[in-house]
């Protein structure tokens, strides 16, 4: 009678553990990645779509006015004729020689205003007698428009790629160079009382607490630098310059091509957009960590 119990038993036992076998997940983790890969690829085709939905339909409002003859093509000449004579520049190999002319001009000037702005921004906040010494001069200055000054800066550089340069870099130092003070400020007290309980050298402390809790504010400011040197380019080459966008448009202006002129704002509309979404996609990935409202 026990054999016949156990022998009843013992089977039942060995299905219990196959069906928990069977239940049991053997690895759920790299589905539950690829799920969140997809969704964020699908959200971002997704915003994106959302986002080109008015571009494309006033593109298309404006296609049929232009075909209807309510728009005058000297006035606003159509989409497709716009791209008509994008196609033609692109082609010929003119369009890619002024666009890199101009990327050329618009990354120095970045670089070496930007550049000295987050320096000096780091310098003024960090060192209490420099923001004395050097804030109100540099307040001064950047409230005076840096187109304003284009003028002057082409009377003393001529009208070479050094008064250029100089135009752009004029523009990009200003909103690094606030930023990063503003960003350096703003730190939490508690932290640096933290870092100083733990003897950070000074060094330490500003590279490892100082500059990751201030990123937020300098990606900001390196955003709007960004916007600022590629918004003075096209000043710097719209006067006196041979070459770049700012000159090919000029130069459709005094043609009498509306097309051209609307292909070269598109180039620095398209090109501005792409440059900022860069940045917008460092700060995704430098500052994951920030809990920030998504809307």
């Amino acid at each position: 009678m026990g054999n016949r119990v156990e022998a009843l038993v013992r089977p039942t036992g060995r299905r219990e553990n196959a069906k928990e076998a069977v239940e049991t997940p053997s690895a759920p983790a790299p589905v539950q990645e690829t799920g969140k890969r997809t969704d964020w690829r699908l959200t971002l085709l997704k915003d994106f779509g959302q986002g080109a939905l008015i571009p494309l339909l006033i593109l298309l409002a404006w296609q049929i006015g232009g075909e209807l003859g309510w728009i005058s093509r000297d006035f606003l000449p159509s989409p497709l004729a716009i791209a008509e004579s994008f196609a033609g520049l692109a082609g010929s190999g003119e369009l890619l020689h002024h666009l890199g002319v101009s990327a050329g001009r618009a990354g120095l000037g970045f670089v070496v205003g930007g550049g000295l702005g987050l320096a000096l921004g780091i310098v003024t906040a960090t060192i209490r007698r420099l923001e004395y010494l050097l804030d109100p001069s540099l307040q001064v200055l950047r409230l005076v428009p840096h187109l304003a000054i284009a003028p002057l800066i082409i009377l003393w550089f001529g009208f070479g790629e050094t008064s250029k340069v100089a135009i752009i870099v004029s523009g990009s130092f200003f909103p690094l160079y606030v930023n990063t003070f503003l960003g350096i400020r703003n730190v939490d007290g508690q932290l640096l009382e933290v870092a100083r309980s733990l003897e950070f050298s000074r060094t330490k402390r500003l590279l490892r607490l100082v500059l990751p809790a201030a990123l937020p504010n300098i990606l900001v400011g390196l955003r709007l630098s960004l916007a600022v040197s590629w918004i003075g380019l096209a000043v710097a080459e719209f006067v006196g310059s041979t070459n770049g966008i700012g000159f090919l448009i000029n130069e459709a202006k005094q043609n009498g091509q509306p097309e051209v002129i609307f292909v070269g704002i598109a180039i620095f509309a398209v090109v501005g957009k792409l440059v900022d979404s860069a940045v917008r996609l460092l700060e995704r990935r430098w500052l994951h960590w920030r809990d920030s409202y998504q809307g």
